[in-house]
């Protein structure tokens, strides 16, 4: 039997928690209000039964009791229907983002990127399965 979970929360250590939650509630995505917000953490919805725990950087360092990762060498991605996948790019960089490569149009699978306000990638992928199949 497969690993499933009712409820999946990951957790991002960001340097500035308004900021972050500005960028991403900016993008569209909401704020989750079973999780109350403070100086170091905000829940953001990303899907059904989905989210990602903001945590304030030095806050996340004390409960993990490690060093953050580097976002300038290592990265983490996420993925997304085809007909959001500009609009989100574009409207991250509108606020701040910025773009990793150029979008690649590979027919059956479509990708594109960003970089967020703490240097975490985001990669966006819509994958077209009848595509893929055929």
């Amino acid at each position: 039997m497969a690993l499933t979970s009712a409820f999946t929360s990951f957790n991002l250590p960001v340097k500035n928690v308004e900021q972050s939650k500005a960028f991403f509630t900016g993008l569209g995505f909401e704020l989750n209000p079973q999780f109350p917000e403070s100086e170091n953490s905000v829940a953001i919805v990303i899907g059904d039964n989905l989210q990602v725990m903001l945590i304030n950087q030095a806050f996340f360092n004390t409960l993990t009791g490690k060093e953050s990762v580097d976002t300038s060498k290592y990265a983490q991605m996420a993925f997304e229907s085809r007909e959001k996948v500009d609009e989100i790019v574009n409207t991250a960089v509108s606020l701040g983002g910025k773009l990793h490569a150029e979008p690649e149009d590979h027919g059956f699978m479509y990708h594109w990127g960003f970089v967020d306000l703490d240097g975490h990638l985001w990669a966006i992928n819509y994958m077209n399965m009848n595509a893929a199949q055929g």
